[in-house]
C-alpha cells in the first residue's frame, strides 16, 4: 500500500483543524471544566447531527398512547442504543393494561449515587392524527411528539453518550426506565407502575427528562410538580312537577342542588398551589355516564330533576393538600338541600410531587454545572406552570428532579416544535448534573 501525499493545501486544512480543536479545548478549560468534563461537553457538540437524525427517525414512528405496536417500535429503536453504552436492556409487557411496553436499561455499579433516568416513549397523537412527521425548518422542527419528549429522550442518550466516551460510565449504578403509557397511565396503576416505583424505592436521585421550560427569557427545572386527583359527583333527589318545587314534600332538586355544592367550591376551597375545576355537569332525569368523558341526560321544563353529575379534577402540590381539600369537599357536600342527597368519589391519577430539600438540593447542582458552562441560572418552576407526570409515582421516596428535557412549545397540539439548536446545551447540562452524581 502506498503512502498517502500530503499536499501544502492538505497540510493546511488539517492545521487549521487542529487549531480549532485546540481552541475549544482551550476555552473550555478556561470555564473551569476539568479535563473530563471538557471531553463530555466537546462529545455532545460532536454528536449534535446525528441526536437529530435520532429524533427524527423516533418522532416518524407513531406511537400514540393507544397505539401498543407504535410505542413497542419506538423501543426497538432505542434498545440497541443503551445497549451499546453497556445497559443491559428489558422490556416489561402491559399488554394487562392495554398499553404499550416500558423499556428499562440497566448498569449496576458501586460508585456514586443510584440514579434513575426518566421518560416516556407514548405521545397524544394517535395514528388518526394528521400530525405525523417531523418537518425541520433551520434550528427548529415540528412534529409529534418532537418535544414531548422524544426530545428529552434524545437530550438524555446524548449525555449518556458522552460520559460513555469520557469513561465516565464505569462501575455507576443507573437505571433508565422509559414508559408506554405516561400520557394516560393503563389501570389499574398497581400493575402499570409496579415496577416504576419498586425501581424509585431503591434509587437516589431520580431525574426526568421531560421538556426544559423557557419562560419569560429565563430557563427553569421543576423540584414540585401537583398531582392530579379526578372527582365525580353524584346528586339525586325527589322529583315531581315543578310547580311544587321548594316544599317540604319535593325539595329543591338535583340541580340546585349540584349547583350550590360546585358554587361552594369555587368560593372556599381556594389555597396557593392548588386548582380546582369542573370538566363537565349534567342533570334532569336518566342521567348516564360513558366512557371518555361523555354523558347522556333527559328532561322537561315542567319536572323537578332528580339527578345531577358533575365530574372535575384537583390537582394539589402535596398529599397533605390533597387530603384537605378532600375533607372541605365532602363537608360541603354534607349539608344538602331539603330533599337530596349528594356523593363524590375520587381518583387518584397522579400523586403530588411536594417540594423538598432533597429536589432543591438536585437543582443547586444542576446550577453548579450550569455555571461551568457559563449559562445563566436555571430557575426553580412554579408549580402552576407545569401538569402531572412520572416522576410524582417516585418522588415520595426519592430526591427528584424534572424538566431537563428538550426546549419547546406546543406540546400537545398540532404543531408542537422543538429548538434543535438547544438540545446540545441541555444534554451537557444533564451530563454535568449526571457527572456529579454518580462520582
Amino acid at each position: 500500500m502506498g503512502l498517502a501525499v500530503q499536499t501544502p493545501a492538505r497540510q493546511l486544512v488539517r492545521l487549521r483543524m487542529r487549531f480549532v480543536l485546540w481552541l475549544a479545548a482551550t476555552s473550555l478549560a478556561a470555564q473551569g471544566l476539568s479535563t473530563e468534563q471538557t471531553v463530555i461537553v466537546r462529545s455532545i457538540d460532536e454528536q449534535a447531527p446525528a441526536a437529530i437524525s435520532l429524533l427524527e427517525r423516533i418522532v416518524n414512528i407513531n406511537s400514540g398512547t393507544f397505539n401498543p405496536a407504535g410505542v413497542a417500535e419506538v423501543a426497538k429503536v432505542l434498545e440497541p442504543e443503551f445497549q451499546s453504552l453497556g445497559f443491559a436492556t428489558r422490556i416489561i409487557s402491559m399488554d394487562a393494561v392495554r398499553r404499550g411496553p416500558h423499556l428499562v436499561a440497566e448498569r449496576k455499579g458501586a460508585r456514586g449515587k443510584r440514579l434513575l433516568l426518566i421518560g416516556h416513549m407514548d405521545t397524544v397523537f394517535e395514528p388518526s392524527s394528521p400530525f405525523h412527521k417531523f418537518t425541520r425548518t433551520g434550528d427548529s422542527a415540528i412534529g409529534p411528539g418532537v418535544s414531548d419528549m422524544k426530545g428529552g429522550i434524545v437530550v438524555m442518550l446524548s449525555a449518556l453518550k458522552a460520559l460513555q466516551k469520557a469513561g465516565l460510565l464505569d462501575n455507576s449504578s443507573i437505571t433508565v426506565f422509559l414508559s408506554g403509557d405516561e400520557e394516560s397511565p393503563g389501570e389499574p396503576v398497581e400493575i402499570s407502575r409496579k415496577e416504576f416505583i419498586e425501581v424509585g424505592r431503591h434509587s437516589e436521585a431520580a431525574l426526568c427528562f421531560e421538556g426544559g421550560v423557557r419562560h419569560q427569557g429565563g430557563d427553569f427545572a421543576s423540584t414540585a410538580r401537583r398531582g392530579a386527583t379526578t372527582w365525580e359527583l353524584r346528586v339525586q333527589a325527589k322529583t315531581g312537577h315543578s310547580g311544587v318545587i321548594f316544599s317540604d314534600r319535593l325539595g329543591d332538586g338535583a340541580i340546585y342542588e349540584i349547583s350550590r355544592i360546585l358554587n361552594q367550591f369555587r368560593e372556599n376551597l381556594r389555597e396557593p398551589n392548588l386548582t380546582y375545576s369542573v370538566g363537565m355537569i349534567v342533570g334532569g332525569a336518566d342521567v348516564e355516564s360513558k366512557p371518555g368523558g361523555g354523558a347522556s341526560v333527559s328532561g322537561k321544563p315542567n319536572i323537578i330533576p332528580g339527578e345531577a353529575l358533575a365530574i372535575g379534577d384537583v390537582r394539589a402540590i402535596s398529599t397533605e393538600q390533597l387530603a384537605r381539600i378532600k375533607d372541605k369537599m365532602h363537608s360541603i357536600l354534607s349539608r344538602n338541600l331539603s330533599g337530596t342527597k349528594a356523593t363524590i368519589k375520587f381518583v387518584d391519577k397522579y400523586p403530588p410531587m411536594a417540594p423538598s430539600v432533597g429536589n432543591t438540593s438536585l437543582l443547586t447542582k444542576l446550577n453548579e454545572g450550569n455555571r461551568l458552562l457559563r449559562e445563566p441560572g436555571i430557575g426553580d418552576l412554579d408549580p402552576m406552570l407545569r401538569g402531572a407526570g412520572d416522576i410524582s409515582f417516585v418522588a415520595p421516596y426519592v430526591d427528584s428532579l424534572s424538566g431537563l428535557g428538550a426546549n419547546g412549545s406546543g406540546a400537545h397540539a398540532e404543531g408542537e416544535s422543538v429548538d434543535l439548536a438547544r438540545l446540545p446545551l441541555q444534554a451537557k447540562r444533564a451530563a454535568l448534573l449526571i457527572y456529579q452524581l454518580i462520582h
